[in-house]
């Protein structure tokens, strides 16, 4: 963690801080993350769901000239970001794949003229050429990087779309980068750097202890021990919560259970219709239902600070992603219960989930000889022409292509097209090129196994979660006082 710099005075950041935002004080970490941005310093922000991460760079964003570029890995989350600053009188442009042609060019008038402060954006834009010739006609005060972690292959939230955005950072002139992430183990942090090209990036990281925040494991065995209980903690905690489950089928039956016994909840997940899941989130943030049961696909960047109850039906896949959605209850730092109904026999189910997420040999090596086939005489195809001759799936086919480039076996072209740099090479020599994912399977398990760990630890619950993530000796003692061991 670095030191405050001296030469941005807290007293004016403060007077601005209540002038743009009406708070008389920052938060931990804030401060010193916003005069990093203020003296066009790199930096990665590591802070828990909730603790004021967005302000880290909205501020400086105000202040500096020029404009700000926020990449978001969600379409719902970057709206609700621009719906807020809008509602504050603050111009921002949206660019993302939901825009007609009308809306794109009138975005894109507003960001040339200058109009817009900030620009919301996702990584799959920025791998355009023109609109990246579109950001390189304004001044670029601020390059923030959004949910950060899934820039990093050991994240628990890879995205493969991310790996580009060090050679974007480069592309539209090393504007200073400011990367925002709620959960990353120093590995994690470590790869990010790398990734974006800022390897000595100040590191603002203010800790993972939640002390308003009950975790509690209640073990279980089967569904139906599992219903019983989940009932009974809804029946013994007040106010509106989450309970989350790892399929869409558990959310829709364990919805439909509740219902029956008299529960009022409402369901989430990513493939019901748009109007139902927007109907339940407006339900869920209205307090007219107890619990919202979801998939993970509901959580990222809702802004309820009064969520008093986070359940975990079924074990998640890593510790990362427990903490992440636990963590969005008691954003008002008034208490909150997270539980997990842990049955070991769940493990499988997340197994089931890690099997085929990566490409295999044979996924790298046939995506290597389709690029050589439609490379020939240094020809660049594109994604959608590969895909059309190529058997392996869209995603794993463009992980496969990422990886290519990252390794130097191929190279990533303009307007998303692709050139083998590296002809003719074996399959053994495509195959070695990755070992990084087989690695990576191996640390999913190993992420998993930790999770397992803290649900059978018999010590306390906090003090499992922060050892995991590096912080082992932050808490005043061995007891945290407020987990069901202690």
């Amino acid at each position: 963690m670095s030191a405050l710099p001296p030469t941005v005075n807290a007293r004016v950041l403060r007077e601005k801080l209540r002038a743009h935002f009406g708070f008389r004080q920052f938060r931990p970490g804030q401060l010193e993350a916003v005069r990093c941005a203020m003296e066009g310093r790199d930096v990665l922000i590591v802070m828990p769901t909730g603790s004021g991460k967005s302000l880290c760079f909205q501020l400086p964003a105000l202040e500096l000239e020029g404009t700000t570029v926020v990449v978001s890995p969600l379409i719902a989350l970057m709206k609700d970001q621009a719906d807020s600053l809008r509602g504050r009188g603050i111009e921002v442009a949206v660019v993302n794949s939901t825009l007609t042609a009308s809306e794109r060019r009138q975005a894109e008038e507003d960001i040339i003229s200058g109009k817009a402060e900030f620009v919301y954006t996702t990584p799959e834009q920025l791998a355009n050429a023109d609109f990246r010739a579109v950001l390189k006609r304004v001044l670029i005060d601020l390059f923030v990087v959004d949910e950060a972690h899934c820039v990093s292959q050991w994240g628990h939230d890879f995205r493969p779309d991310y790996l580009a955005l060090g050679q974007v950072v480069e592309d539209l002139g090393r504007p200073p980068v400011l990367a925002l992430t709620a959960t990353a183990t120093q590995d994690v942090i470590d790869d990010v750097l790398e990734r974006l090209g800022v390897p000595d990036a100040d590191v603002v990281h203010t800790g993972f202890y939640r002390p308003n925040l009950t975790l509690d494991v209640i073990p279980a065995a089967g569904d139906r021990e599992k219903r019983h209980l989940l009932r009974k903690v809804l029946a013994n905690t007040e106010g509106t919560g989450i309970v989350y489950a790892a399929t869409v089928k558990a959310v829709e039956e364990l919805a439909e259970y509740l219902e029956a016994e008299g529960v009022n909840v409402a369901a989430y997940h990513g493939k019901m219709p748009p109007k139902r899941r927007a109907e339940a989130q407006d339900r869920f943030m209205a307090d007219d239902v107890t619990a919202l049961v979801a998939t993970n696909a509901f959580g990222l960047g809702i802004d309820k600070p009064d969520i008093r109850f986070v359940v975990h039906y079924h074990l998640p896949g890593t510790v990362e992603a427990f903490y992440q959605e636990f963590g969005r209850s008691g954003r008002d730092s008034e208490p909150a219960r997270c539980v997990l109904l842990y049955d070991p026999a769940d493990q499988k189910l997340q197994r089931f989930f890690g099997r085929g997420r990566y490409p295999d040999d044979a996924d790298l090596v046939n995506a290597y000889h389709t690029l050589e086939r439609l490379g020939v005489g240094g020809g660049a195809p594109s994604l959608a022409e590969l895909q059309a001759i190529s058997p392996v799936p869209k995603a794993k086919l463009k992980v496969c292509l990422d990886l290519l480039v990252s390794r130097g076996v191929a190279r990533a072209r303009e307007g998303g097209r692709y050139e083998l740099v590296m002809r003719s090479l074996d399959r053994d020599q495509v195959a070695r090129e990755g070992r990084a994912y087989r690695e990576r399977e191996e640390r999913d398990r190993a992420k998993l196994q930790s999770l397992v760990e803290y649900a059978e630890c018999r010590s306390c619950r906090w003090h499992s979660i922060l050892k995991y993530f590096g912080e082992g000796d932050s808490l005043p003692s061995m007891r945290c006082g407020h987990c069901d061991r202690c």
